[in-house]
């Protein structure tokens, strides 16, 4: 009980790190170099991805044993997918709504994380008991 715990801790931390990492540098490429906020969540999401990637394997889920290649590479497509529903929603929900594109993209990344967080304990960063 207590792994799970720490594990959610350590994922909140991270987590939290590259969402802001993700929502700042998209709105830094909106707000400095007038990138449309399609290409600035793009943007945001890549460098993101390794902020994110580098705490999960080395803290949140340090015990796990797959290899750095495999571990990065389903976290990959999990981010990926994760990304490509943001997008998605961000893209539809930028027409669809008033709401300001920063509030609306800190919005999506939080409903993100649950999904991202699932996925990466169960199948990512699984730790095998020998």
């Amino acid at each position: 009980m207590v792994v799970i715990f720490t594990q959610l801790a350590w994922f909140v931390f991270v987590g939290c790190t590259a969402a802001a990492t993700h929502w700042l540098i998209a709105v830094g490429c909106v707000t400095v170099w007038q990138q449309p906020p399609l290409l600035a969540n793009l943007i945001g999401w890549l460098v993101a991805f390794l902020v994110s990637f580098g705490g999960h394997y080395r803290l949140t889920f340090r015990y796990q044993q797959n290899s750095l290649a495999i571990a990065c590479g389903r976290f990959f497509l999990v981010s990926a997918s994760g990304f490509v529903i943001n997008e998605l929603s961000y893209a539809f929900l930028l027409h669809v709504t008033n709401i300001a594109y920063d509030l609306l993209l800190a919005v999506i990344l939080v409903a993100i994380a649950v999904l991202t967080f699932i996925l990466s304990r169960y199948w990512v960063f699984r730790h095998r008991i020998s």
